[in-house]
């Protein structure tokens, strides 16, 4: 049984060519991969994937096992003629090509769109560069950290007496894949009803523009500038970390009306949500947001942590804690749901790493296998899917095309 024919899933028969490297692209080839399609990544001979080498332990990555997961991996030098023939010939039977080089790449390997439609009219080709296929910036180098900043996000992080900061993770690469993804299957949806294929343009500063809620329409109409508040959002309250007895932190999220008057009453304060109290209205409580964080630490700081949670789900709070990813690892939560998954790995026996999300109910996809090795499934996609022989694909590896 061959790698592409061992999982399920509702793509289960959807066939994806990878051909980027590094976050944006992968990661929405990882996420079709999740549901169960059959995911082949090319990679350059003798290089590979940059992310192979990222969170490096005892000379291995400890990233690539997650972003390669439910992939086969094939060497190609698309530089090559030989290289984008070969690739044309992987078009001919698949159903979705992502790619995320600088915009014209492609063509300049004189792999465009319209050649690939030559090959498979229905091919739906995933494109996902920092500023898109078209306009002035379209050609400029984009990292994921640029379009966070061009799109609004780095503006609003952090505290107001500091610097920009940024998210501790990879977010505008992640949500330009997801957008991607978003894109690759409505136009799969549009070549069930037509049969035909079309190119998704997911650039990572409208992914993360996308994400800014009311910033350009607060902007637009009330010369409203969001500005970054730390930990809070402004005016909305109360919504914040506060400190128990123990010395832990635990976010409640209590600004709603009715899930105020709860907080109040299991703070002993119901006259607080009273008619005609200032904490009584939204609006009350974002003026008063300061303030009232205040009481609300004054009161939490007297608890402990266990208890304050009870008491917070007892009077239906929103609470949690802060997690950590040792924290994770021990939810019985979590474990119920599995939400984290154990994944067989040849170099570190086995791996926990976050499970395919949505679930499913009738179809759920599923981690098959963690990243694999450059070329491993070099025999199994040039032979078993294209029919080259042993001494062609020796002759191929020798010179270089794969």
């Amino acid at each position: 049984m061959t790698s592409s024919e061992t999982g399920s899933g509702p793509l289960r028969g959807v066939r994806v060519l990878e051909a980027g490297q590094l976050l944006a692209g992968p990661f929405a080839a990882t996420l079709m991969g999740d549901q169960g399609a059959d995911v082949i990544k090319i990679e350059a001979p003798g290089t590979g994937d940059p992310m192979r080498q990222w969170g490096r332990t005892d000379g291995k990555s400890l990233w690539w096992p997650v972003v390669g997961r439910n992939k086969r991996a094939v060497t190609l030098n698309l530089r090559e003629v030989e290289g984008q023939e070969l690739f044309l010939e992987l078009v001919k039977q698949a159903d979705i090509v992502v790619e995320n080089f600088r915009a014209g790449t492609l063509e300049k390997w004189n792999l465009s769109y319209e050649r690939l439609k030559e090959v498979n009219p229905g091919i739906i080709l995933v494109r996902v560069s920092g500023y898109g296929q078209t306009g002035p910036y379209s050609e400029r180098a984009g990292y994921g950290s640029i379009g966070e900043a061009m799109g609004g996000l780095r503006y609003v992080l952090g505290d107001p007496d500091r610097q920009p900061a940024r998210a501790g993770i990879s977010i505008g690469d992640s949500l330009a894949a997801m957008h991607a993804t978003v894109g690759a299957l409505s136009a799969l949806q549009h070549r069930h009803l037509t049969g035909e294929g079309q190119v998704v343009d997911s650039a990572i500063y409208e992914a993360v523009l996308a994400m800014m809620e009311s910033l350009v329409t607060e902007w637009d109409a009330a010369g409203y500038q969001r500005e970054r508040t730390g930990a809070i959002l402004p005016n909305v309250a109360p919504s914040n970390v506060y400190p128990t007895s123990d010395g832990q932190l635990i976010l409640i999220a209590a600004n709603q009306d009715s899930v105020f008057t709860r907080l109040a009453a299991a703070m002993g304060r119901p006259e607080w949500s009273a008619p005609g109290h200032e904490y009584s209205t939204h609006v009350g409580r974002g003026r008063a947001q300061t303030v009232l964080d205040e009481l609300i630490s004054e009161w939490t700081a007297t608890v402990p942590a266990e208890k304050l949670l009870e008491l917070m789900n007892d009077g239906g709070v929103p609470a949690g804690r802060i997690y950590k990813a040792a924290d994770m690892l021990e939810d019985p939560h979590f474990q119920a749901r599995e939400a984290i998954v154990r994944v067989p790995d040849p170099h570190f026996g086995s791996l926990a790493m976050q499970n395919v999300v949505p679930k499913l109910s009738a179809t759920p996809g599923s981690v098959r296998w963690s990243g694999p090795e450059m070329g491993q499934h070099n025999d199994e996609v040039y032979g078993e899917l294209l029919g080259l022989s042993v001494e062609r694909r020796a002759e191929l590896a020798e010179r270089g095309v794969i």
